[in-house]
C-alpha cells in the first residue's frame, strides 16, 4: 500500500514540512511544557518540585534517546524505526493520562522522553540529508514556535475543566497527524559509502570543528533556556505585572516565527559565519538588557529580541553540525549536545539563583553566549571556506 503512494520531492517545501513534523513529535512536550508543568500542579496537585522532576525526566530521556541514536542512524530503516517510535510515544502518552502518582509519572515520561529523543535524532538525520539543511532546520523551528503557541493559548484555559489528560491528548494529537505524514516522505537513503563505520569513514569527519559545533550548540541552549526557565520570576523580580510579563512573552514566543522564517527566505546566502556571529551577538544583547527589566519598554524589547534570534540562530547551529556528514549522524549528535543544553540550563541558574540572585544569572547567560561566539568561530568559518571551494 505504502509503495502506491506517492513521496513528495526530496527538497520541496513539503518535505521539509513533514520533516519537521517527525522532528518536533517526539519533543513536542518541551514547546508546551510551561502548560504541562501549571497542569500537573494545578490539576494534581503536584508540588513545584514534583513537577519539575517529571519535565526533567522527560528531558534528560529525550537527550539519552537522541545519543543512543547516533549509533543506529547509518544501519537502521528509518520509516520503520519512526513507526516504531510513534506508536510508542502515542501508547505512553495515553498512559499518561491515567496517572496521579509523581513517582510513577516520572519513570513514565523518562521512557517517553528516550523514545522521543530517539525519534527527534531520526528526523534530524533526514534533516541532513536535504538540500540546504539549515533551510530545514528553520522549518522546524517554525513548527515548533508556531504549534508551541497555539498550545500555551489554548490548552492552559482546557485544564479545569478536562484536567490533566487534555495535556497529553495534545501530545497523542500531534503524534496522530506526524503518523498520517509519514508514507509521503521519500526514502532518503544513506549512500553506500557513508554506511561504513571503519577507520576511513571516521577520518573524514572533522573532530575539532564539529567539537567545537557541538560545544556552541550546547553553550546557546543552555545560556538561553537557563534564564528562561525563571524568566516569569525575573520579571516579578523587577516588579512587573504577572499579566504584563505573561502577554510580552506569547508575543516572544511568535516572534521565533519570525527568526525561522528569515532562515527559510535567506538560507545560506549569508555564510555561517555572518548568520551565527550576529544571531548569537544580538541574543548576548537581549539577555544583558534584561538588567534593566524594571523599564517596561526595555523588557519588551529584550523578549522580543530573544524570541526572534533564539530561532533563527539555533536553525544555522543545528545546519552547521549537520554539514559535518550527509547520512544525519553528526545532525542527530547535533540534537543531543541541544537537549543536554536544554536540560542543563534550568539546573546550573537554579543552583546560581539563591536569594534571588537575578542580576547574577543575566550576568553568567551573557557571558556564556559570548563564550559560545567564540567556539561558533572556527567551524563557521571553516564551512563557509568549504562552500567557496
Amino acid at each position: 500500500m505504502i509503495n502506491k503512494i506517492r513521496h513528495v520531492s526530496p527538497n520541496s517545501m513539503m518535505a521539509r514540512i513533514f520533516i519537521a513534523f517527525l522532528a518536533t513529535a517526539g519533543l513536542f512536550y518541551v514547546n508546551i511544557m510551561p502548560t504541562i508543568v501549571n497542569g500537573l500542579i494545578e490539576a494534581l496537585n503536584f508540588t513545584n518540585q514534583q513537577a519539575g522532576n517529571v519535565a526533567s525526566a522527560n528531558m534528560y530521556g529525550a537527550a539519552i534517546g537522541a545519543l543512543f541514536i547516533v549509533f543506529l542512524i547509518k544501519r537502521m530503516n528509518w520509516r520503520l524505526a519512526a513507526t516504531f517510535f510513534l506508536t510508542v510515544l502515542i501508547a505512553i502518552d495515553l498512559l499518561s493520562t491515567q496517572l496521579t502518582d509523581p513517582a510513577t509519572l516520572v519513570i513514565v515520561r523518562l521512557v517517553h522522553g528516550f523514545t522521543g529523543g530517539m525519534l527527534v535524532g531520526t528526523g534530524f538525520s533526514l534533516i541532513a540529508r536535504t538540500h540546504e539543511p539549515d533551510r530545514t532546520f528553520g522549518v522546524l523551528l517554525f513548527v515548533q514556535f508556531g504549534f508551541g503557541g497555539l498550545g500555551i493559548m489554548f490548552i492552559p484555559g482546557m485544564v479545569p475543566e478536562y484536567g490533566t489528560q487534555v495535556l497529553f491528548y495534545s501530545l497523542v494529537a500531534f503524534s496522530a497527524v506526524t503518523f498520517l505524514m509519514l508514507p509521503f516522505l521519500p526514502d532518503y537513503p544513506v549512500k553506500a559509502q557513508q554506511k561504513s563505520t571503519g577507520e576511513t569513514a571516521s577520518s573524514e569527519i572533522r573532530w575539532l570543528p564539529l567539537s567545537l559545533t557541538l560545544a556552541t550548540i550546547f553553550l546557546f541552549q543552555a545560556a538561553n533556556m537557563g534564564l528562561f526557565a525563571f524568566i516569569i520570576e525575573l520579571g516579578e523580580h523587577y516588579g512587573l505585572e504577572m499579566d504584563f510579563i505573561t502577554t510580552t512573552l506569547g508575543i516572544a514566543n511568535w516572534l521565533g516565527l519570525a527568526g525561522a522564517g528569515l532562515v527559510i527566505a535567506i538560507g545560506s546566502r549569508l555564510g555561517y559565519l555572518k548568520s551565527v556571529l550576529a544571531g548569537v551577538a544580538l541574543t548576548a544583547v537581549g539577555i544583558w538588557i534584561l538588567l534593566y527589566s524594571n523599564i517596561p519598554w526595555i523588557w519588551i524589547v529584550s523578549n522580543c529580541l530573544i524570541g526572534i534570534t533564539w530561532g533563527f540562530t539555533i536553525s544555522y547551529l543545528l545546519g552547521l553540525a549537520s554539514r559535518f556528514d550527509s547520512s544525519g549522524q553528526m545532525a542527530a549528535l547535533g540534537g543531543f549536545a541541544s537537549k543536554m543544553g536544554l536540560a542543563s540550563g534550568p539546573v546550573v541558574t537554579a543552583m546560581l539563583l539563591g536569594e534571588d540572585n537575578y542580576e547574577l544569572i543575566i550576568i553568567i547567560a551573557t557571558v556564556v553566549m559570548l563564550i559560545s561566539a567564540i567556539t561558533a568561530w572556527m567551524p563557521s568559518r571553516l564551512q563557509d571556506r568549504t562552500k567557496q571551494d
